[in-house]
């Protein structure tokens, strides 16, 4: 198989700004997926690192370290530029008030999985059907498409009990869709979480673009902010805009283990505030750390792949997880940039790869 981008292999002194970064911060969200490695190896992406090749570094890692934590990567990998044009955006955690009731205030559920969603694959998709399709509706006639987001929130799931709580805004769920996942301010002063569990299927079109299309907000100051703002002023239109992204996303319960870090997302650890990184998941492995230079920002700053997105697409793009909270949402919704990736390879990868 092809590498899905040329690697660029050079010294940790040419990175310009390795030197200057917090290298225990990064240690500190690797380590955490080297324990998730005892529990289940990740999968080898197309770069062709594999969870063997990690291995070293885990056992090393799970030890922990007393020395340089910039030491500790410069002795288990090797910097290779990602030779293909690079691009950051942001995500976060919301944290939102909600409702273990439907009331006249909280009115717009949150969804857990219907028991009808099949997982597709080779072995089950059907002929015509986009091969980016992950998901179907199993009916005694066979598996279909399943429902998009108007239809659901149309009524097509009602009476099933479902929800897991309610908000009050149909916008702030809509971003909890698209975050995939949410701390639940209850209003009892206790504090849930829910993270994403599966998804209805379609292809996600963000609201983003489709404003720009037609021609509401020009695409160069589409933002979060920007969004959230002409919903504001055009309430009647919200579900014109929403419905045309069919794609809908379903959530479970999780704990709220540590306020400091963020939900457990797709590499099943822990998120860490400017150092988990969502990447394409096809071309990498979980775990994987990635030098990240963002001139735009003044960032420069080691991450570790641990999640991934439907939007995430492509060797060189990133999406940084910027925290929990409204702080957090404002930062992360600004941030669309040209950027630069150093992968640090681990050395058994590097000897077949360099």
């Amino acid at each position: 198989m092809d590498a899905p981008a040329a690697l660029d292999f050079l010294s940790f002194d040419a990175i310009a700004n390795w030197w200057q970064d917090d290298h225990r911060a990064a240690f500190d969200a690797f380590r955490l997926s080297a324990f998730r490695h005892l529990e289940k190896p990740y999968r080898t992406g197309e770069f062709g690192i594999t969870a063997s090749d990690l291995e070293p570094a885990f056992a090393v890692a799970r030890e922990g370290i007393d020395d340089d934590a910039r030491a500790f990567f410069e002795r288990h990998f090797r910097p290779a530029r990602i030779v293909a044009d690079g691009f950051v955006t942001g995500f976060y955690e919301p944290v939102v008030e909600a409702s273990p009731r439907h009331t006249e205030r909280f009115r717009y559920p949150i969804l857990s999985r219907p028991a009808d969603l099949v997982d597709i694959d080779e072995g089950n998709r059907l002929v015509g059907w986009d091969t980016c399709i992950a998901f179907g509706r199993q009916t005694a006639g066979g598996t279909v498409p399943f429902f998009d987001r108007g239809e659901i929130e149309r009524g097509a799931l009602d009476g099933r009990g479902l929800e897991i709580a309610w908000l009050a805004d149909k916008v702030d769920l809509f971003f909890v869709h698209v975050q995939g996942a949410a701390r639940l301010a209850m209003a009892d002063g206790t504090e849930r979480r829910v993270t994403y569990a599966a998804k209805s299927g379609h292809a996600f079109i963000g609201p983003g673009r489709i404003l720009a299309n037609l021609g509401e907000i020009p695409l160069k100051d589409v933002t979060m902010q920007s969004i959230r703002a002409w919903f504001s002023v055009n309430p009647d239109r919200i579900d014109e805009i929403l419905w045309q992204d069919r794609s809908f996303i379903f959530f479970r319960d999780a704990p709220v283990d540590d306020p400091a870090l963020g939900p457990i997302a797709a590499a099943k650890v822990p998120l860490t505030a400017g150092r988990s990184l969502a990447v394409d998941r096809r071309l990498h492995t979980f775990a994987t750390p990635i030098f990240v230079e963002v001139p735009q920002m003044d960032f420069a700053r080691l991450m570790v792949a641990q999640d991934t997105g439907s939007a995430i697409v492509g060797p060189a793009r990133g999406d940084i997880f910027c925290g929990s909270g409204d702080a957090a949402g404002e930062s992360a919704g600004i941030i669309k940039h040209p950027a630069s990736f150093t992968m640090l390879v681990p050395n058994p990868a590097a000897e077949r790869m360099a």
